[in-house]
């Protein structure tokens, strides 16, 4: 099964549009798990048994293993999701962006080594340094779009000249990935929570490509203003990320529980607005 079809399967099945994201912080950790060796995969695997029946895919942030020499457990963590929630597809957080021959390498990293259902690409430097990542059919390719950070603005709100007109940085990537990269119906685009209105417009160029949203909870994106913006006519189109405001919900043995709490009014709040 692709990851479109595994998303699409698991929108419908745990009638879910939430997307979970593992970024683990040890200083935030229950006390109990602060010094064991394997903290950071305990801890994310049973956030991810606790919510998988709620989530439509979960992301690891690879920056949070990786600052921890802890890849082995984001390995470790794949493979649990895998075999014990196969129907939510895995999400690798990475945010990558290189030349042809060096993102051939990193696909196979995401792809090979951690065997991650889709990953997060920059798509500045173009064509061609995307294409070793539609290599792999069956995955998806999630390409940075419209980013939920204040910062983003520097650069994708700017105007560019395209043929005899102008458009925003975002939108030219949006008509581009939907228009020319999509060739397969791998391709997934990221557009923050935090501005409605440019998740309305992606999703006018877009039609009814899957968006990843980051930005509820915790970077303050409205949840009825996502979801009205960027449902498809289906009710779904939508990965609305949330990490920190479910991982971190309870401080002591019960943080897994505490978790799935937050993750199911999430889910339902979400689901108010579909």
């Amino acid at each position: 099964m692709t990851f479109t079809e595994s998303l699409a399967a698991a929108w419908k099945n745990n009638n879910s549009l939430l997307c979970v994201g593992l970024d683990p912080d040890p200083a935030k950790f229950p006390a109990h798990l602060r010094d064991a060796p394997d903290a950071i995969f305990r801890f994310c695997s049973e956030i991810a048994d606790a919510t998988a029946d709620l989530a439509c895919a979960f992301k690891p942030q690879i920056a949070y293993f990786a600052a921890r020499r802890a890849e082995d457990q984001l390995e470790a963590l794949i493979a649990h999701i895998h075999a014990r929630h196969p129907g939510v597809p895995v999400i690798l957080d990475a945010k990558r962006g290189d030349i042809g021959s060096t993102a051939e390498q990193y696909a196979i990293e995401a792809f090979e080594r951690y065997r991650a259902d889709a990953v997060t690409v920059n798509p500045y430097m173009g064509r061609d340094s995307v294409e070793p990542w539609l290599a792999y059919k069956d995955k998806g390719v999630i390409l940075l779009c419209r980013t939920s950070n204040p910062g983003g603005s520097d650069l994708q709100f700017l105007k560019a000249k395209v043929g005899a007109g102008e458009t925003a940085i975002f939108e030219h990537v949006a008509h581009l990935v939907a228009g020319e990269w999509n060739t397969t119906g791998q391709c997934a685009l990221v557009v923050g929570a935090t501005f409605p209105g440019e998740i309305a417009r992606v999703r006018e160029i877009v039609g009814e490509m899957p968006l990843l949203v980051p930005g509820i909870g915790a970077q303050g994106g409205d949840i009825e203003a996502t979801v009205m913006a960027g449902k498809t006519a289906a009710g779904t189109g939508l990965m609305i990320n949330s990490s920190r405001a479910i991982l971190y919900a309870g401080k002591g043995e019960d943080y897994a529980a505490a978790a799935r709490k937050v993750a199911l009014e999430t889910r339902d709040a979400i689901n108010r607005w579909r």
